[in-house]
């Protein structure tokens, strides 16, 4: 197919990755030689400390490695919130996310706790979703040790991230808690089933495509899981039949990006839930929107800051 791409992404086209992702080493190795070459570095204009902390897992599983972020300047308690990373479910780290989260601290003015769930398909659904609220629950606990106000209590996530934290945001409903203020779902990896336009279509895009999605679910839910009737809505969240009751959303989608559509929908039932919901949607670009350099890319971080700000009743305190 043809795509009209932004003009300022196609240089960048040749360098993005776009093989057959037929196996998942190959995809974990992209985002491991990311790290071993340099990621973008951050440098907050506020100091912000970190700590690795060892917090309780789910039952009858290991404990849970989370990186903690606090902002040096406070006035009183601040937000607080869970960050998931992406990869797809079988690849990143707390590491390779570490700028992000750096500066979603210094520039939303939030402690950022970023948890080092595992991975697929070493460790299937549910593994990685029982991590991810483990700390979630570990983080409501501890509020008062970790600076942070228990009403503003967000969660964010991207791609694969995304996903989870719309998993998280559904299980924290029905389980009863901890409360969230906001859910900021950014290109979310919501559904299993894989049918829509833009998934069917998007299968020769650089970046992420839908062969890499089908690698991604296969590992995540288990080989011949991928599409069948039963899938739980917590690993798939475009499964939920009820959406009601959760938090306002920010949702993302990138014209580009196999999952578009997917994510387009859940804002579009999240909104016909009551559920206060924006929905952003970035032309031209690929899956996350973000180059270096270019005009969407700069505008697809300022919106996330700003959401992030006004889901978690924040004041900027950099940038």
């Amino acid at each position: 197919m043809t795509y009209s791409y932004d003009p300022e992404i196609t240089p960048w086209l040749e360098m993005l990755p776009n093989g057959p992702f037929a196996d998942f080493r190959e995809l974990r190795a992209i985002g491991e030689a990311a790290v071993r070459n340099g990621l973008p570095s951050y440098e907050p204009d506020i100091p912000v400390s970190t700590r690795d902390v060892t917090v309780p897992g789910p039952d009858d599983a290991p404990d849970v490695m989370v990186r903690v972020y606090m902002p040096a300047e406070r006035d009183g308690p601040l937000p607080g919130l869970l960050y998931i990373h992406g990869g797809g479910f079988i690849m990143g780290g707390v590491e390779q996310f570490d700028a992000q989260a750096t500066r979603i601290a210094a520039e939303v003015g939030t402690v950022v706790v970023s948890v080092e769930y595992r991975l697929a398909p070493e460790n299937p659904f549910p593994a990685g979703l029982e991590d991810c609220y483990a700390a979630l629950t570990w983080i409501a606990k501890s509020a008062s040790e970790l600076g942070i106000d228990p009403d503003r209590l967000g969660i964010a996530g991207e791609s694969a991230g995304g996903g989870l934290a719309a998993a998280v945001t559904l299980l924290a409903r029905d389980r009863g808690g901890p409360a969230l203020c906001f859910q900021y779902l950014g290109v979310a990896e919501l559904d299993d089933r894989l049918g829509t336009p833009s998934m069917c279509d998007y299968d020769d895009v650089p970046l992420w495509n839908s062969r890499a999605s089908r690698v991604s679910w296969d590992c995540y839910l288990g080989g011949g899981r991928r599409g069948a009737a039963d899938v739980s809505p917590y690993a798939a969240p475009a499964r939920a039949q009820d959406l009601s009751g959760l938090p306002p959303a920010f949702v993302t989608a990138c014209q580009y990006d196999p999952f578009r559509d997917e994510d387009i929908d859940y804002a579009r039932r999240l909104a016909h839930a009551d559920v206060p919901t924006e929905l952003a949607l970035y032309p031209g670009v690929l899956h996350g929107g973000i180059i270096p350099g270019s005009a969407t890319g700069e505008r697809v971080l300022t919106d996330t800051l700003a959401a992030l700000r006004r889901g978690l009743g924040a004041h900027a305190t950099s940038r």
